[in-house]
């Protein structure tokens, strides 16, 4: 199959098990899907090869591709240096200690190789809160290596935490007017903004972010909860007339629900992290009570210092921590949604990626199902997505058409040296412990 930039003209995927997730999930036996320019043009028995490269589907689930909805990229490069912590201690190390230490060609390699890790489970869009701009050069490198890799992404520009003196509106409008001076609806990367937010900045600062977002015409991702500057953050940001649907809010446990009814009466979305809230105590499972508000929800890693970074494992955290909250039964079905359609909904992308409908972009994930752990997979398909399914089943990835994964193995040119580089950015940072 083609690995060029724009992937073959025609492509036809013959004789699946094609699992859509919009407006429910369904699962269809013996199926094709026909992509043209990097579009799905039709779905169906029997569609003509006339013209397309053909790919022999049989033995695969053809779905969406996953949408993360939350992952700080950058910390790619630091896997597993706080299993064993809990949200504060991973502030003071990671944030604290690890992120000043980080150069930008260690920024550089921790998003390569951290959208190729994306990419190789079948997460084909992720949403990066990079909060590590110590220098514009920090921004410029996450920036290139998104890109590098294909990945579709959002990248939100963000502050260090810890380092007030980085905080530089100039840097995020040089960065829009050099990098995304193009942007438009075929751009795999776009800009969004990634503040502190009313949870843990000044509401003076905040104020400045939300009316920079608005200037430059970009999203906001956000943290919440009840934090050290405003224990009502979604209110705050309501009483001054900040709450918007282009605003996306991350984890939110100790949200009352009266505020989340804020969020999604506004439009906005919820991205929750199911492992790393559980592994690092940030309060109960979200989703249930996410899905009674009808809030916008999305899945996100968000780190993998501590918790793996496949959405996989996800998707069997958000299953197993919402029956563990409340004893509501949440279905395979709800979960797979959630980290498809659900998670481009929460990113404003719903109308180009999250389903196999015609016209969308062709960003798809074929998983193998001739393998020990996903016999019978024909009886549930969409179960055993979530029940069964790990990235070794990943066989082949697609974003907008194009091929970034085949038979198996990674299609980047330059996968051995990425991982090089990001072990060479590890013992870099490592100095800092």
């Amino acid at each position: 199959m083609s690995g060029s930039p724009t992937g073959p003209a025609r492509l036809l995927l013959r004789g699946g098990t094609v699992v859509d997730t919009d407006p429910h999930v369904t699962a269809r036996p013996d199926t094709d899907v026909l992509i043209e320019h990097g579009v799905i043009a039709a779905v169906g028995p029997d569609l003509p090869a006339e013209g397309a490269e053909v790919l022999d589907a049989r033995e695969r689930i053809v779905l969406p591709g996953f949408v993360d909805t939350h992952r700080h990229v950058w910390q790619s490069v630091l896997r597993a240096v706080a299993v064993d912590s809990d949200l504060g201690d991973y502030l003071g190390l990671v944030l604290g200690r690890l992120s000043p230490a980080m150069r930008p060609e260690d920024v550089y390699a921790g998003n390569l190789v951290g959208a190729l890790e994306c990419l190789d489970g079948g997460i084909t869009t992720v949403q990066d809160f990079s909060h590590v701009q110590h220098r514009a050069e920090h921004g410029d490198a996450a920036v290139r290596a998104l890109r590098a890799a294909g990945i579709r992404a959002v990248f939100g520009y963000g502050y260090p935490p810890f380092d007030p003196a980085a905080r530089d509106p100039r840097h995020v409008r040089d960065l829009r007017e050099r990098l995304f001076a193009g942007d438009g609806p075929d751009e795999l990367v776009t800009l969004a903004l990634a503040p502190g937010g009313p949870s843990y900045t000044p509401i003076e600062l905040v104020e400045e972010d939300w009316r920079l977002a608005a200037d430059l015409d970009i999203p906001l991702a956000v943290h919440v909860g009840s934090g050290p500057v405003a224990c009502r953050p979604i209110e705050a940001l309501r009483e001054r007339g900040l709450l918007d649907a282009r605003t996306l809010y991350v984890h939110g446990n100790s949200l009352p629900d009266d505020e989340l009814a804020m969020i999604a009466d506004s439009g906005g979305a919820l991205s929750i992290a199911p492992a790393i809230e559980a592994q690092m105590g940030h309060g109960a499972p979200m989703i249930n009570r996410a899905r009674a508000l009808g809030l916008v929800t999305g899945l996100g890693v968000d780190v993998v210092t501590s918790t793996p970074g496949d959405m996989f494992s996800l998707l069997r955290a958000a299953l197993l921590t919402s029956r563990l909250a409340d004893g509501t039964r949440l279905f395979a079905a709800d979960v797979l949604r959630i980290a498809t359609i659900g998670g481009a909904a929460a990113l404003g992308l719903a109308d180009r990626i999250g389903s196999l409908a015609v016209g969308k972009q062709a960003d798809l994930v074929l998983l193998r199902t001739d393998t020990v752990n996903m016999v019978g997979a024909a009886h549930d398909p969409a179960g055993a997505v979530v029940a069964s399914a790990h990235p070794g089943n990943v066989d082949t990835v697609l974003v907008a058409g194009r091929t970034v994964k085949q038979a198996g193995r990674l299609t980047h040119p330059a996968g051995i040296e990425a991982v090089t580089a990001a072990r060479a950015a590890a013992e870099h940072v490592a100095t800092a412990i």
